[in-house]
């Protein structure tokens, strides 16, 4: 992927959601979302940042904030049907092999404008937490199994210039409640 240019930056970090569901409705704020994690019982813990497009962006400012750091991949195959997979940030993924583990045969990313009508984010702040906007279940979670085993797990709460860390149960109960049991994944070492 080519870096993004100042104005996209800008325009990534001053929108947190810039467009509008499938539906047409808005997508949910950050705010929205730590809400319904207080009213799920989930403690969280929020830093702000300047926004971060990549792992390595992402490295570079957080300093030592503790606790596994991921990537999320929002993917899709030829019959349309979606997934977002969360990982461990270093690991290499292998489409075509991800691609058979999940029965989804052979996997592309997804378009950006796909990402927000179905996720309601912004490339760059893709993130678990997006789920709370797909009220009709398209796009199949997937976990590293690695993921589940370190606490905090830290996430972007639907920006890329927040990060918000919660325990990894709490992150599979969050995807729970909001219909999107996940399918667990074994990568192998993390």
């Amino acid at each position: 992927m080519s870096d993004p240019s100042n104005e996209q930056r800008q325009t990534a970090a001053a929108a947190p959601a810039g467009g509008c569901l499938i539906g047409g409705t808005p997508p949910a704020t950050p705010e929205d979302l730590l809400a319904r994690l207080e009213a799920l019982g989930i403690a969280q813990a929020s830093v702000e940042h300047p926004p971060v497009f990549t792992v390595a962006e992402a490295k570079a400012l957080r300093g030592e904030l503790p606790g596994a750091h991921i990537k999320n991949l929002f993917l899709r195959n030829k019959k349309g049907a979606m997934w977002l997979v969360t990982c461990l940030e270093d690991r290499r993924i292998d489409l075509k092999d991800l691609g058979e583990r999940l029965g989804a045969g052979r996997l592309s990313f997804g378009s950006a404008e796909r990402l927000m009508h179905y996720l309601g984010v912004l490339p760059g702040a893709v993130t678990p937490f997006a789920v709370i906007n797909d009220h009709g279940g398209a796009v199949t979670v997937a976990l590293d199994r690695a993921l589940l085993e370190r606490d905090p797990v830290n996430c972007h709460p639907l920006t890329n210039t927040r990060t918000t860390a919660i325990a990894a149960r709490d992150l599979v109960r969050f995807l729970e409640a909001e219909g999107h049991p996940p399918q667990i994944i074994e990568f192998g070492e993390g």
